[in-house]
């Protein structure tokens, strides 16, 4: 696999098997920032979740893996082996972020095999139902849905998690947007919706928190990762790990860095409503 690197620097093509030589792209003292740090990814059984969760591993860092389907999250685990990477700290914890019950039970199963966290992937997502018109044709169980997917279980598990996270001095979380976020594609509607909404919440949740908790350093942020082949697009043909760049470079950044801004996946800075491009280098 040829390495392609953006104009800012940011790995877009990498072989996830020759890890130690490219390292994503991050200098040693960031590699070596995540080691024995502990990070939950959501939607970590497919795509973009998968890829981050393990080149989190590859760091060194402790893993938990959460999804609806425990055979997919193990497909997860079966990889980093594949990659001759060890899983014995890496966790896999099921769970439908759609269901308030789930959330507190894998919230509890973090906090048992964790001192802190220090980042949260927050990836999870349902796609478009597919439909020429879902705005007219989706039904109200539709709707809910990908709203309780896609927006309403990041925060009922960000506010969960997040009083263990405080616990280590530094928190990192990561929503995982899209640019759909910022579009108005017909046949994306419900979608594109959850998306800006998903991109409120970050926005929103870094100026709650950071008001609250001034002397935490807070670094709440959204990460679009662009087009890749997943489960919902099949017909990509870039790998879900041209991602894993930028995702490390935001989960090992030092004290002072960014907080309620927005990235791009091929590191360029992005605005969103009242947040304005980060004005400084992330690497």
């Amino acid at each position: 696999m040829s390495i392609a690197i953006s104009t800012s620097g940011v790995l877009q093509r990498v072989d996830p098997a020759l890890w130690r030589d490219h390292m994503y792209g991050l200098t040693p003292e960031r590699w070596q920032r995540m080691r024995n740090k502990s990070f939950w990814i959501t939607g970590a059984g497919t795509g973009y979740g998968r890829s981050i969760a393990i080149a989190l591993a590859a760091a060194g860092a402790r893993v938990f893996i959460t999804g609806r389907r425990r055979h997919k999250l193990n497909e997860t685990l079966d990889e980093m082996r594949a990659f001759s990477m060890p899983t014995e700290d890496c966790h896999v914890i099921e769970c439908d972020i759609t269901q308030p019950s789930d959330i507190k039970s894998a919230c509890s199963k973090v906090i048992a095999l964790s001192d802190s966290l220090y980042g949260l992937v927050n990836n999870a997502a349902l796609p478009t139902s597919g439909k020429n018109y879902p705005l007219q044709e989706d039904s109200l169980e539709e709707w809910e849905k990908m709203l309780r997917t896609n927006v309403t279980g990041h925060w009922l598990l960000t506010r969960e998690i997040f009083p263990h996270m405080r616990k280590g001095g530094e928190v990192k979380v990561l929503f995982v947007s899209s640019e759909a976020g910022w579009a108005s594609t017909p046949g994306f509607g419900p979608y594109n919706i959850t998306k800006a909404a998903l991109n409120s919440l970050t926005a929103s949740m870094a100026a709650e928190y950071s008001s609250r908790f001034p002397a935490l350093d807070l670094q709440i942020n959204g990460l679009v990762p662009g087009e890749a082949k997943t489960e919902m697009n099949q017909g990509s043909k870039e790998s879900p790990y041209s991602v894993v760049s930028m995702a490390l470079m935001l989960l090992s950044h030092s004290k002072g860095g960014p907080n309620g801004r927005f990235f791009h996946r091929d590191g360029r800075h992005l605005s969103f409503a009242y947040s304005e491009p980060y004005g400084r280098k992330i690497l």
